[in-house]
């Protein structure tokens, strides 16, 4: 019996969602430091035939966790612990700032569904990363060579102008790829004001470069480097953006960000409005972040990864973004739903698939 849906409807349903968040992103950090943390770890571990080859690195599982969730960078073990295969963490900005005022964070429980406009709040790149040191350290201790992977995902601060944007990603970059297995530029954001624009195939090329070799000579070696989407695109933009990566060769492309759309939602209309701008996710992106998975791998061909976000809440779901080409999963909203267990309850539905296909 699922017991978690009882408590999010006891506790978290009358709850500020900020404060909701605020207070599991806690637990779930606390939960890492008591001696139950192994036992968890233990017992929500993938199974060894998830087990994914992706970048050049090796993922204990297709699904991990989007950028989001852990904006500080602070629970990147106590999510691996609950059997994500990857962690992905940001939006990181280069310099710290506190995001839009709330509240800006609302759930549509009908939809299982979030509208946020967050605005990239994080503690800069500078605090960042010597977090994601000591975490990458910790997961080497804990796992071994099958640890969990560990993703960074950059923006663009809200205060520099988009002219100076390159230049303001590089610091980022030079502060934060070194300790990232990958590396995310996020221009999809429907949150920061202006950022979408970089999306825009003139503007991406150089920001893509300059990140790129910026990384590398960071790190000291070659840091895969992936541009987040979003499903907001024209088919013949996505088109460009496949054609803009195969050019650069481009490790992969992350697709998708929220949506600025409300179609198709079965919350009451007021309800929506309320809410105001900001980014859709959840289950009713799933559709369209389906689509444009599909098109990307066509325009793709199989070289470069697909990282398939958006509307994903199941082991039947992850299989068929896996079938429908991509590499890699993430999800984020339903796990607010769902609970702790969610990514254990996933790894173990699509074991039972892969054993069933045998």
């Amino acid at each position: 019996m699922r017991v978690y849906p009882t408590f999010f409807r006891i506790v978290f349903s009358g709850m500020d969602p900020e404060k909701a968040h605020k207070f599991g992103y806690q637990m779930i950090r606390a939960a890492a430091c008591t001696p139950a943390a192994p036992v968890m770890r233990a017992l929500m571990r993938p199974a060894p035939e998830l087990a994914t080859e992706a970048l050049g690195l090796s993922f204990p599982s297709p699904f991990g966790v989007a950028a989001g969730f852990d904006k500080e960078g602070a629970a990147i073990v106590a999510l691996s612990n609950l059997g994500f295969g990857h962690v992905e963490i940001g939006t990181v900005t280069a310099q710290a700032q506190p995001g839009n005022a709330k509240p800006r964070l609302f759930r549509l429980v009908e939809d299982r569904a979030v509208i946020n406009r967050m605005g990239f709040n994080n503690d800069g790149a500078a605090a960042v990363a010597p977090r994601i040191r000591k975490a990458v350290d910790g997961l080497h201790r804990r796992w071994g060579r099958s640890r969990p992977i560990v993703g960074v995902n950059i923006g663009k601060t809200k205060k520099v102008d988009l002219a100076d944007a390159v230049e303001d990603y590089l610091a980022s970059t030079r502060l934060l790829a070194a300790d990232a297995d990958y590396l995310v530029v996020n221009v999809s954001s429907p949150n920061t004001p202006g950022l979408r624009q970089l999306q825009n195939i003139d503007s991406l090329r150089p920001l893509l470069s300059s990140v790129g070799r910026t990384a590398d000579e960071a790190a000291g070696r070659h840091v895969p480097l992936l541009v987040k989407i979003a499903p907001d695109l024209t088919d013949e933009d996505i088109d460009d953006v496949a054609r803009l990566a195969l050019d650069l060769k481009l490790d992969g492309v992350v697709a998708t960000n929220t949506t600025v759309r409300r179609d198709g939602l079965v919350t009451d209309p007021e309800t929506v409005i309320a809410a105001g701008v900001g980014g859709l996710s959840g289950a009713p992106l799933k559709e369209r972040s389906l689509q444009v998975l599909r098109r990307l791998r066509a325009a793709l061909g199989e070289g470069p990864v697909i990282i398939s976000v958006g509307g994903v809440e199941s082991g039947n779901d992850v299989q068929q973004r896996l079938d429908a080409g991509a590499n890699l999963v993430q999800g984020y909203t339903a796990f607010l739903y769902e609970g702790p267990f969610w990514a254990a309850r996933i790894n173990r539905q699509l074991r039972r698939l892969r054993q069933g296909k045998s």
